[in-house]
């Protein structure tokens, strides 16, 4: 069984015990974390979201904060002195998907 969940303006496909990674959300390691936007339940007889499953939701654990790799924006003006260098990093947190609740 696996479910498609919608977080931080991404999708991301689960099942359980899977560790992914996504956008930062509020919580401590080891609190639980409830998933609602639930697009997809798929298995044997797969139920599909209008736009989401009515009843659905993915329980998962914390695991840890962490960041993503640099990023870096540089842009140059030839013939100009004219230089610029940014830097990101991306807030992340690892979640590992304890249970997938289907109505």
């Amino acid at each position: 069984m696996y479910a498609v969940i919608k977080t931080g303006g991404k999708q991301y496909r689960v099942t359980a015990d899977d560790v992914i990674k996504i956008e930062k959300i509020a919580g401590q390691a080891g609190s639980d974390v409830e998933f609602t936007e639930v697009l997809l339940i798929g298995g044997d007889n797969p139920k599909i979201g209008t736009p989401l499953v009515s009843g659905a939701k993915v329980v998962a654990e914390f695991v840890e904060e962490t960041r993503g790799p640099k990023v870096i924006s540089f842009k140059k003006r030839r013939r100009k002195n004219s230089r610029r260098k940014r830097g990101h990093r991306q807030d992340l947190v690892k979640i590992r998907i304890k249970s997938i609740i289907g109505a």
